[in-house]
């Protein structure tokens, strides 16, 4: 039996992300269920889409390049394509979605029900099964807590860029760091271990060099590269690097809080129970600094019904999934069978 009504249609469900952008080709399921294993048919992955890094032609031509990559790898092409839903970094107002929509008017074919979202979008799906309830929290380059409720309302805390301050953030991690590599060498904050360690991993000479390493490229994945670096010092016990990482944690823990509270997900007790996905290599265990767990552990002081989940697909799954979700919704369930 074919894995879609007539063996071709097919959804698109891409994340874009800081880092890179990875987008999944999935069969269209034929009935109003989540299938088990999911039809995933190819995946693609590309360099950074967000327009805020690297300018929106350069973002548009990523997102054109990995979709079509996808639907290559699959076989399929673009009237195959039933749904697509691109959850992007960057997409943080009703303009950079009306943006993207206008171009992928002009790529898909007029069928094709297109959907925009924020990338932290597509990681909450891709831990509740599609279902947009409960809060997920990404740190990864760039970090950003978004919520919704079963009734629709959403909210959203950092993912403001390195700017305007994403500290928890890889990107925000790695940049206080070379700070306090700077800080240390002329004097004005204390010796660190991170000096060495960042100094032997550039394949520098001196801190002097640290300056003009940085501004050559200040590419936001490039800084955040650095995080396990400062991950090593704190487990070697760098005060330091040690403080830094607490200081995420609390950051990364604050974001959560106040999506939590202004969407109203728990009681004032905080016991009602609510999903809490965790996503990103920041909060990936490490040895002995793992930067997930203490920000759950945060986290439940105030709201013990936070239940963290894991996801068991990638964010682009989710995304997937949303495509489909939303094209069952406007059809009203009625998938050909």
């Amino acid at each position: 039996m074919p894995l879609t009504p007539d063996g071709s249609e097919v959804i698109l469900g891409l994340d874009g992300g800081t880092t890179s952008t990875v987008c999944i080709c999935m069969a269209m399921p034929y009935f109003n269920e989540v299938p088990d294993p999911l039809p995933v048919l190819a995946r693609a992955v590309a360099g950074c889409s967000n327009h805020n890094s690297v300018g929106e032609t350069a973002a548009r031509e990523t997102l054109e390049k990995v979709m079509a990559e996808a639907l290559f790898k699959s076989g399929s092409n673009r009237s195959a394509v039933q749904a697509v839903c691109l959850a992007v970094s960057g997409v943080n107002h009703p303009t950079d979605e009306q943006r993207i929509l206008n171009w992928l008017r002009d790529i898909f074919p007029s069928h094709v029900k297109l959907y925009v979202q924020n990338d932290a979008v597509a990681a909450l799906a891709s831990g509740t099964m599609g279902k947009l309830h409960g809060c997920v929290l990404i740190a990864g380059t760039g970090t950003i807590a978004y919520g919704f409720t079963e009734d629709g309302r959403q909210a959203r805390a950092a993912g403001a860029g390195p700017v305007l301050g994403d500290w928890g953030s890889g990107y925000g991690i790695a940049a206080q760091a070379l700070t306090a590599v700077v800080k240390a060498h002329d004097g004005r904050g204390p010796q660190t271990m991170l000096t060495s360690s960042i100094i032997q991993k550039l394949g520098l000479s001196s801190p002097d060099e640290v300056i003009g390493w940085t501004y050559a490229d200040p590419s936001w994945a490039r800084i955040a590269a650095l995080v396990p670096v400062v991950v090593s010092c704190a487990e070697a016990g760098d005060e330091v690097a040690n403080r830094i990482l607490q200081d995420s944690v609390q950051e990364l823990a604050a974001s959560v809080k106040a999506v939590v509270q202004r969407l109203g997900l728990s009681s004032e007790d905080g016991r009602d129970s609510f999903p809490l996905v965790m996503v990103g290599g920041v909060l990936e265990a490490n040895k002995g600094w793992d930067i997930g767990k203490e920000v759950i552990n945060c986290i439940s002081k105030d709201f013990p019904g936070a239940r963290p989940i894991r996801p068991k697909v990638e964010p682009a799954v989710g995304a997937a999934m949303l495509a489909w979700n939303f094209l069952l919704k406007e059809t009203k369930g009625n998938v050909k069978s």
